[in-house]
């Protein structure tokens, strides 16, 4: 851990705080602001249960057994056995930073002040994030909607001392026996408790910010490495004038042209070829500030989707304090656990993603095919005796392949559950990890296509401009050029994996200057 501390409030969480505690390079604290909401929400529930009113989530079943009127003295066994119910999550366990995101989200949703759980609730969620407490959570069995019940449920779980924790090693342990060798007391639920740490848009929402954070540099990335492949095939930047992209003013359009335009600006390559007699680039090339565009409108589209889901309340029933006027009224039966909108929108990116990564397998054939580039055929040394990089681009239509499931809509289905009670489901988790996996097959091929131009760049007489330059030192960092036939497996890997990390993008931006966004 660091020193940073991300304070949550409820109202001004960002995915990089998001990623700072995900990744442990951040402690977190309760906003002193915060607590004023969360103490008079809980003064609503402890009003109703001292008054033994009848409300939904407080003292009443759940789902279809709404009906159910639950005596005052079973109040914590019923949301003790809310927890233990539903912690029925199958699949591979979630990573300790997906789990950490979703804890994060979690607290930062209770912190606004409408769920009226206990401010111990509270306390126990960041002293797991700041201990490093970190609970096993299979990843299957949230359906979007009354949020991610069974997922949270196997969080909450661990709150109460129950389930089980990753250690830093990996292996996993009884909650029990570790909290009683740090210390460290179970939380006592109380009326409300269970149904507020379970009853959210957390899981959805942790992949969603994964998702961004790494997005925000892969595509940003994809246009460094277009400019590569640009300067490889010895393209005209014509298409990428102003004027052309202001009278169609789509934002991501301009967003494009003007960053490939600031990228290869000065280059010396497109200069030398400025009186070519080539008339028109292929379509991959020349039509990119429209495709990279659309795929960058679809992303701003995500970011805002996200800024405001990190910082709502999303469990039901909700608490609207009214202290000069209490009544039923203080407690609304309402929807915001539904993730239909952060599941479309991540179905959106996913088919986004796949048309960046066609055009950019478009590209490598552009590249590789001696007819068109005028370059040896495959990039090989000795091209026949030699394949070269011809298989890299199979490797890229592999995972293309792949990116082609993912682009199937996961929000196209919903089933009805809770006997008929719950009857229109977002699948929000499902499609926002869904979009997860995606942006690494997105990165994937975005290695291929770069491992192509820096291996075209090697017949390039004239040196690459300024970011080109930059990235394609970082390639050959991982891949040299040929000296003949070798494998490139591990090449493209860790090519990808230092895409999708980040870190290269700003080193770019340092060295460079910085892309517009």
């Amino acid at each position: 851990m660091t020193n940073n501390t991300v304070h949550v409030d409820g109202a001004t969480l960002t995915v990089t705080d998001v990623m700072m505690v995900a990744h442990r390079r951040s402690t977190v604290a309760v906003s002193e602001d915060a607590w004023p909401n969360i103490h008079a929400a809980r003064a609503v529930v402890e009003r109703i249960v001292a008054n033994n009113e009848t409300v939904y989530g407080i003292n009443t079943g759940f789902g279809a057994l709404v009906h159910q009127r639950i005596s005052p003295d079973d109040l914590a066994q019923l949301q003790i056995n809310l927890i233990r119910s539903h912690a029925t999550a199958i699949g591979p366990a979630m990573s300790v930073p997906e789990v950490r995101a979703m804890t994060l989200i979690r607290l930062n949703s209770l912190c606004k002040g409408h769920s009226g759980v206990n401010p111990n609730a509270i306390r126990q969620l960041v002293l797991f994030l700041n201990e490093g407490l970190h609970p096993e959570v299979p990843r299957i069995g949230s359906l979007g909607a009354s949020g991610d019940l069974a997922p949270l449920s196997h969080l909450a779980l661990a709150l109460i001392g129950e389930g089980r924790l990753i250690g830093d090693d990996g292996v996993t342990r009884p909650t029990k026996d570790v909290l009683f060798e740090r210390g460290i007391l179970p939380l006592d639920l109380t009326a409300k408790d269970g149904l507020s740490l379970i009853n959210g848009t957390s899981q959805m929402s942790a992949y969603m910010a994964t998702s961004v954070a790494r997005l925000s540099e892969l595509l940003l990335l994809a246009d460094v490495v277009l400019a590569m492949s640009m300067e490889a095939r010895q393209c005209s930047l014509a298409p990428f004038r102003a004027e052309v992209h202001d009278i169609r003013p789509h934002q991501g359009q301009q967003k494009v042209a003007q960053r490939v335009r600031f990228i290869l600006q000065d280059s010396p390559i497109m200069a030398d070829h400025a009186d070519c007699d080539r008339v028109q680039d292929p379509y991959s090339f020349r039509c990119a500030p429209q495709v990279h565009g659309a795929v960058y409108e679809s992303f701003l589209d995500l970011q805002r989707t996200i800024d405001v889901e990190l910082n709502s309340t999303t469990d039901n029933p909700l608490i609207f304090p009214s202290p000069d006027r209490p009544g039923s009224h203080e407690v609304v039966s309402q929807g915001n656990f539904h993730g239909e909108l952060l599941a479309t929108r991540a179905d959106q990116m996913a088919l986004a993603l796949f048309e960046l990564a066609s055009i950019s397998e478009r590209r490598m054939d552009q590249m590789l095919d001696r007819s068109r580039s005028h370059l040896p055929a495959f990039l090989a040394k000795n091209s026949g005796l030699e394949s070269g990089l011809m298989i890299v681009q199979y490797v890229a239509g592999a995972s293309l392949a792949e990116l082609r499931g993912h682009a199937s809509p996961r929000s196209a289905f919903s089933t009805s559950t809770s006997a008929g009670q719950e009857d229109h489901v977002s699948l929000g988790a499902t499609a926002n990890h869904n979009l997860l996996v995606a942006t690494e097959r997105l990165a994937e091929v975005l290695a291929c296509e770069a491992r192509i131009a820096s291996e075209a760049l090697t017949h390039q007489p004239i040196q690459p401009v300024g970011h080109v330059a930059g990235l394609l030192d970082l390639v050959r960092a991982r891949a040299p050029p040929l000296d003949g036939d070798r494998s490139t497996s591990d090449e493209l890997i860790a090519i990808a994996q230092s895409m999708m990390e980040g870190g290269w993008l700003a080193r770019l931006e340092a060295e460079h200057g910085r892309l517009a966004r």
